[in-house]
């Protein structure tokens, strides 16, 4: 086990038994390993002491092995614990949503899960949708979690802020509000307009990287580019691949079920096949070939 030193202005925080890990961020899935979270809204020198944390790595799985830290106040981050699980459900859809974002929703009572979904396709129901059907009426004075602001506006579906106050939902977490314009807050005072109570914010750098193409189209208007190459290791740029990385699982293959297209050189596709997702159910990209003549 390796424990690392968390060193801040006029502070040092050792854990004397946690865990092999200590980050700043709160990114994690349910089974990383267990982190210390620091509030973001404490400042340097604000605390003038920071409580030795020590908690049974038992009670910490119970939510997701994450606690937050707080000028010598320990909380168990249950939201933290939820949105993460959103997250997990949202990438079941990567390489099918585009040109929409990935998204999860979780619908807990009286400490249960009751409801789970995420938006599968352009066109079909969001994911807030297939978790309160899948509550039934114990969405009903629940809490939902979304790792995306609710939508309040009629697109290709109904809102989705119109199904949570229609289900009676009490509470409402949102991982990161809407970059989109159409949205942007807007579903957010809905559901305060409609007396729910709505916390925003949670696990945001999480929710902020899984769908990191499409904020980025949104506050740019450009695609999300991304450049894979392979050098030797005297810096000499290669056509080759590493073994086993167009294989299921491999990083290439998921790159290419992630991505909506893939622009290649005709002499590469001279040289080797045009490479294709092996993931199981991958959505193939558009191929673009770069040529100086026909």
């Amino acid at each position: 086990m390796q424990i690392q030193r968390l060193s801040l202005p006029n502070h040092i925080l050792i854990p004397p038994s946690l865990s092999p890990l200590i980050s700043y961020s709160s990114l994690s899935s349910i089974h990383h390993p267990t982190k210390l979270v620091l509030n973001p809204s404490s400042k340097a020198g604000f605390c003038n002491s920071l409580e030795t944390v020590s908690r049974s790595l038992t009670c910490l799985r119970k939510y997701g092995g994450s606690i937050r830290v707080s000028c010598g106040v320990v909380q168990d981050n249950e939201d933290a614990f939820y949105m993460r699980r959103c997250v997990e459900l949202a990438r079941k859809a990567i390489g099918c949503t585009s040109p929409n974002p990935m998204v999860g929703c979780v619908i807990v009572k009286d400490g249960k899960i009751v409801g789970e979904g995420f938006h599968p396709k352009a066109g079909q129901p969001h994911a807030e949708v297939f978790a309160l059907r899948d509550a039934g009426a114990l969405a009903e004075n629940a809490t939902a979690y979304v790792s995306l602001e609710p939508c309040n506006h009629y697109g290709r579906t109904p809102p989705c802020t119109e199904a949570m106050i229609k289900a009676k939902v009490k509470r409402v977490v949102v991982g990161m509000v809407d970059p989109n314009p159409i949205v942007d807050s807007k579903g957010l005072d809905r559901l305060r307009d409609a007396g729910i109570d709505v916390t925003v914010g949670i696990e945001e750098e999480s929710c902020k990287q899984l769908n990191e193409a499409f904020i980025h189209q949104m506050l740019t208007g450009k695609p999300f580019v991304t450049v894979r190459y392979s050098l030797s290791v005297n810096g000499h740029l290669l056509d080759q691949l590493g073994e086993g990385v167009t294989e299921s699982g491999g990083y290439y293959s998921q790159l290419l079920q992630e991505y909506d297209a893939i622009i290649l050189s005709a002499s590469l596709t001279e040289k080797f096949s045009i490479p294709a997702s092996h993931e199981p159910g991958a959505n193939q990209p558009l191929k673009i070939i770069t040529a100086t003549n026909s």
